[in-house]
């Protein structure tokens, strides 16, 4: 049984969704009825708008309820292009699609640019507004009474029959799902899911939080608009009922129902609304009661909507599966260190104050290629808030930062982490529902990428940006010692582990400068031995590594040059001999006098 499963689990994901559609094409063909027909119709419909939604909410962490909005610019651009002599199908697809894209692009930048939750108040009130809008230009759109009047499609010249409406509305979503399939599956569908869990992470990748964002959300909104070409030609008449406020709630519960991280989930979660809703006589009157329902049921009952529950049921079947067969060996990549390009980054005099409270205090520190930078000091003597600083994600009250002697202060972190530095953090930031490769791969979005536009309709740049993705990916894993957890989910590894895991994911983008904060915590011997050589092999290789580290022994065993901050100024700076000399450092930074450290009483931080 187990072997049966594995084969099973070998054969490629999308052939299952393919079945489906076959299946779908097959229907007409079978004897289906009008009235089954007609609901399968309006679930696809459903399904283009949820899966754009999807893409923004699920992957993108952007609450957002605008594909309503997007349906309905789609429906009535088309209706009135229709109207206005242009009957053929595919140029209202295209029409629609476009203003659906106008309105993505005109709702989301005011809402993104304001933050928080501006972009989900500004979808809400543009769905509210749509009344408005209509009854604004009542003689173009019949405003409340609709837009009648729109004649039937035709296809190249050619008169659409119900049975080819409905294999041009099949055909239709089974091309949109596959190319948001593609664009998940590729790295941009992986960076907007580090844009999820985090915009800190995402920032010090060099993943633009608003352009990302943005691309999510304009992109969302095209199914939407084709969803509304196709709903136009459907009964050839548009009520404005169609797009009313209940109807967006019911694009979130069938979102949230059959999973919002997931494109086939869209599908799920539009059949189950679509077809359960049609079981209730009275849903114009319990419309919002029952969406209301799969919503507590999809974010109560199970995490992750329906899909998630099969996703965790293949894993649960995968891991047992693998314990009775006896898991293979992973073989690892070569663990080489190239040679690499290193900068000098200098800062000079470098104060940041947040309140009453002096961070730090003109702090000037160098640190050259080809050698390790340690700084070391209490907590609080803004070790942190320095690489912060260095990161882009606080600007410097005075002084300024340098790489290479062009100036980083003041720009965004995303474009810090262009210019060449990566970065870990304190507490290990991993992504969820990435496997440990995908989370490694994801550090090379700054580095090497297909477009958009590539990456969908998989041309050659998008292959060989993949091919190079993994081969790095599986490089840095082996630098590390993860090789043969390549396959496991991020988030479940070991505090050790994951730490190791941000230092591979900073170094597949061949950085020019690597910070490490805090890296040693939480390692162990053996773990720790392999942090060691890593650090010691990028040194050789010509890297610039800054090390923030509280284990002093390791310092003085990896560094060339030492800063101390106390404070949050510079208390002293020297070669690893003179600093474990120092009195002074001692005494404040390892809590012994001098007379305990010439006795050999020091100990580990």
């Amino acid at each position: 049984m187990a072997h049966l499963w594995l084969r099973l689990r070998a054969v490629p994901g999308w052939i299952w969704p393919l079945l489906i559609g076959v299946l779908l094409f097959a229907l007409p063909f079978l004897g289906m009825d009008y009235a089954v027909t007609r609901q399968i119709e309006l679930t696809l419909i459903l399904a283009l708008i949820v899966v754009g939604l999807n893409l923004s909410l699920g992957f993108a962490g952007e609450l957002a309820m605008g594909q309503t909005a997007m349906y309905a610019a789609g429906a009535y651009v088309a209706g009135l292009a229709n109207k206005a002599g242009v009957t053929d199908i595919w140029l209202q697809i295209l029409i629609g699609a476009a203003g659906a894209l106008v309105v993505g692009i005109i709702s989301g930048i005011p809402g993104l640019r304001l933050g928080s939750w501006s972009l989900a108040m500004t979808s809400f009130f543009l769905i509210l507004l749509i009344p408005d809008v209509l009854s604004i230009f009542k003689t173009e759109t019949g405003g409340r009474n609709g837009l009648a009047g729109i004649m039937p499609a035709t296809s190249f010249g050619q008169m659409i029959d119900g049975r080819t409406y409905y294999l041009i509305l099949v055909g239709v979503t089974i091309v949109v799902f596959a190319l948001m399939r593609n664009l998940i599956v590729s790295g941009h569908g992986t960076a907007l899911r580090v844009l999820k869990q985090s915009p800190v992470l995402a920032s010090s990748m060099g993943i633009s939080v608003f352009r990302a964002k943005l691309t999510a959300y304009a992109i969302g909104a095209v199914p939407a608009g084709i969803a509304g070409a196709l709903f136009a030609n459907l009964d050839l008449y548009i009520s404005p009922e169609a797009f009313a406020f209940s109807f967006a709630m019911t694009v979130l519960a069938a979102s949230i129902f059959g999973g919002s991280a997931s494109i086939y989930g869209a599908l799920i979660g539009a059949a189950v609304l679509q077809f359960g809703m049609n079981q209730s006589t009275n849903f114009s009157q319990f419309g919002l009661i029952i969406s209301g329902a799969f919503l507590l049921l999809g974010g109560v009952a199970f995490t992750g909507g329906l899909s998630g529950l099969v996703r965790t049921l293949v894993r649960r079947a995968d891991r047992a599966a693998r314990h009775k067969v006896g898991a293979q060996a992973v073989v690892a990549a070569p663990a080489v260190v190239e040679k690499l390009e290193g900068a000098l980054l200098r800062t000079d005099g470098i104060s940041k104050a947040f309140g009453g409270n002096q961070a730090l205090s003109d702090v000037s520190i160098e640190a050259q290629p080809g050698a390790v930078t340690a700084i070391i000091g209490p907590n609080g003597s803004g070790k942190t808030t320095l690489l912060n600083m260095i990161s882009g994600f606080y600007r410097t009250d005075a002084g300024t930062i340098s790489l290479d002697g062009e100036d980083i202060q003041g720009l965004a972190s995303y474009r810090v982490a262009r210019a060449g530095v990566s970065r870990t953090f304190q507490t290990p930031n991993v992504p969820e529902k990435l496997t440990v490769i995908e989370a490694v791969e994801a550090g090379r979005y700054a580095a090497d990428r297909a477009s958009v536009f590539a990456s969908v309709l998989r041309l050659p740049s998008y292959w060989r940006a993949r091919r190079a993705d993994r081969l790095e990916a599986e490089r840095a894993l082996a630098l590390v010692g993860l090789s043969d957890q390549r396959d496991e989910m991020a988030d479940s590894l070991p505090l050790g582990n994951r730490r190791l895991l941000e230092v591979a994911r900073s170094l597949v983008g061949s950085p020019k400068v690597i910070l490490l904060d805090e890296v040693a915590s939480g390692l162990d011997e053996d773990e720790l031995a392999v942090l060691e050589q890593l650090v010691l092999r990028l040194r050789d290789a010509g890297m610039t590594v800054i090390l923030v580290e509280h284990n002093f022994q390791l310092v003085l065993r990896v560094a060339d040059d030492i800063y101390v901050l106390a404070q949050g100024s510079v208390m002293a700076h020297g070669s690893p001999e003179l600093i474990e000399s120092n009195p002074r450092v001692m005494e404040e930074y390892l809590g012994v006098t001098a007379e305990t450290s010439a006795t050999g009483g020091a100990d580990n931080e």
